[in-house]
């Protein structure tokens, strides 16, 4: 696989999802970080999108449930570029329906190599590092050159 340089904007486009029994984890981890998030443009699930800009005051784009497709939609966000970093707080301890959703959403963002933060600790990680806020250097799959090379063959 080939990789391209593409900058990521100090302004980041920023989903966030939460399974049911983590979705009030979220909530605190989202009012704790107000300050660090509202500068950015955030996305989420239905529920938990709702849930975020009521109890906070941030402006969330809101999608789809995640059991409806919201989990898919994300990924197809960024799959075309449009999402920069992957906040989910998922679940653990407790099958979901979707699981085949989530897991397809997880493999996208490695493939697009965006950062993903699953808990509150690799999440604080993300608002403290001195890139949460900056331009930054940033390698992704090349697939133009990728089906290229496989047309070609």
């Amino acid at each position: 696989m080939e990789y391209k340089h593409i900058l990521l904007p100090a302004t980041k486009s920023i989903a966030l999802v939460a399974h049911d029994n983590r979705k009030q984890d979220l909530l605190a981890w989202c009012k704790k970080h107000r300050a660090d998030l509202e500068c950015h443009s955030l996305l989420g699930t239905g529920t938990t999108g709702a849930l975020i800009e009521q109890e906070t005051g941030l402006h969330v784009t809101k999608l789809i449930s995640g059991p409806l497709g919201g989990d898919q939609q994300i990924g197809s966000l960024i799959t075309e570029g449009k999402v920069d970093m992957l906040i989910f707080f998922w679940d653990p301890f407790e099958p979901m329906p979707h699981d085949p959703d989530v897991k397809a959403l997880l493999r996208i963002a490695a493939v697009w190599n965006i950062p993903v933060a699953c808990n509150q600790s690799s999440a604080d990680f993300f608002v403290t590092s001195s890139l949460f806020n900056s331009d930054s250097d940033h390698l992704i799959p090349d697939y133009v050159a990728y089906m290229a090379k496989r047309t070609s063959s």
